[in-house]
Parts: C-alpha cells; structure tokens; sequence
C-alpha cells in the first residue's frame, strides 16, 4: 500500500467513488436507506468535490495503482474525512491512513485529533484512542443523521520531537 498526497487531476474521481461506495455498502448497515441516499447523493458536484478535496489537506492510500482510501487533517487535528473502499475494508488501510493523520497533526502542533464519526467508523476510531465527546444529529439534505464528535489527545513529547510546541 502506498500512502501520498490527493492530486487533483486523478484522484477527484477516485475518492468520490470510494466516498460513495463506503457508504452505500458499509454505513448502509447502520444507517437507513433514506440516510444512506442523503449522505451520499449523486448531486454531490464533482467540480466541488475536487475542489474540496484539493484544498484539504488530503493523502490518499493507493493499492496496485488503485485508490482504495483517503483522508485529510488540518492544522487544529480535525479529521473531516477517512473512508476506505469496502473490497479491502479491515485490511488496515483505515489504521494507516489515521496514523498520517496522528503524525501529520503531530508536526503541525495540534494537541489533539477530533472528527464527527458516524455509527460505522465510530469503533474504528475507538481502537485508535478516540473517545467520544458529543452524540450529534445533524442534518443532511433534509433527513437527520447521528454520528459522534471524538477526540484524541496528542502526546506531547511527540510534538516536540516533531519541532511542534509542548503543550
């Protein structure tokens, strides 16, 4: 598995397809179809989506040239997004992607990692030391979610091994 940066020109498709596909075949079994179809609607606009995904700081994990997962953190250690195509789901491609993430906000100082989890990945980031804060319902094109707002404390001495402020 190779871990690198989001580029635009290839990988707009590519994640928005493995978006797509975590939640129609993984979130499908914790969610309803009405929330599935409102959380992953095909009027999601690709033009947006690869300017989104361009403009995070998104890395991609690649398996014989195909992507089969992404995710991104910002300066303040919130993961937006972490998804994983359901043909290689449980092979760690997640952990993999979440420990960029950890090392990522580690250099840029951030004192923890936080992210909005939904019922599906929630365990995933339990089994990474997330825990959870907030049971949250937003609302998505008209029909109401659930999904949780985890944090993960950052050790300090790595951020000062990674040149980052102890904290």
């Amino acid at each position: 598995m190779l871990l690198r940066p989001f580029r635009d020109d290839d990988d707009a498709a590519a994640t928005l397809d493995v978006f797509r596909r975590a939640i129609t075949v993984l979130a499908s079994r914790d969610y309803t179809a009405e929330q599935v179809a409102a959380w992953a609607s095909p009027d999601i606009d690709p033009a947006v989506w690869a300017e989104r995904r361009a403009a995070s700081r998104t890395q991609v994990a690649e398996v014989d040239g195909r992507v089969v997962g992404f995710t991104d953190v910002d300066e303040d250690g919130y993961v937006d997004m972490l998804f994983v195509d359901p043909d290689v789901a449980r092979q760690g491609v997640g952990s993999a992607l979440l420990r960029w993430a950890r090392a990522t906000a580690v250099e840029l100082g951030a004192h923890a990692l936080t992210t909005n989890a939904s019922l599906t990945a929630r365990p995933a980031f339990e089994a990474h030391g997330f825990v959870v804060v907030a049971e949250q319902h937003p609302v998505l094109r008209g029909v109401e979610l659930t999904n949780f707002r985890m944090r993960c404390a950052l050790d300090p001495d790595l951020r000062r091994e990674a040149g980052g402020a102890a904290g």
